[in-house]
């Protein structure tokens, strides 16, 4: 069995977290961590994965009423130019239109 030693400065705070992880979970456990972690954060560095997406919708979205779900929907095309400028994909700005669709729909 071989065993790793780290050189990495941190905070008390961050000491106790990490020694507390290492101490209680199993090195498979953590492994499956580090890779899933590594993998994101390559994901979200290389510019392929963007988290938040989301919140994207739910922030254009949160605070419409039904009247205004309908008049954006009227006017889609120019709502589409708007989201286009704020630098929105087209996935993202169909998920707004679906979501405009649905509170339109239901309130």
């Amino acid at each position: 069995m071989k065993e790793i030693r780290l050189d990495i400065e941190l905070s008390e705070k961050e000491y106790a977290e990490i020694s507390k992880y290492l101490k209680s979970l199993p090195v498979p456990v953590l492994l499956s961590g580090l890779r899933f972690a590594y993998r994101r954060f390559m994901a979200v560095s290389g510019g392929y994965l963007f988290p938040g997406r989301k919140s994207i919708v739910k922030r254009e979205t949160h605070m419409i009423t039904k009247v205004q779900a309908r008049r954006r929907l009227k006017n889609w095309k120019s709502m589409i130019r708007i989201f286009r400028e704020k630098g929105y994909s087209y996935p993202t700005i169909s998920r707004i239109k679906r979501q405009l669709v649905n509170i339109s729909a239901d309130r």
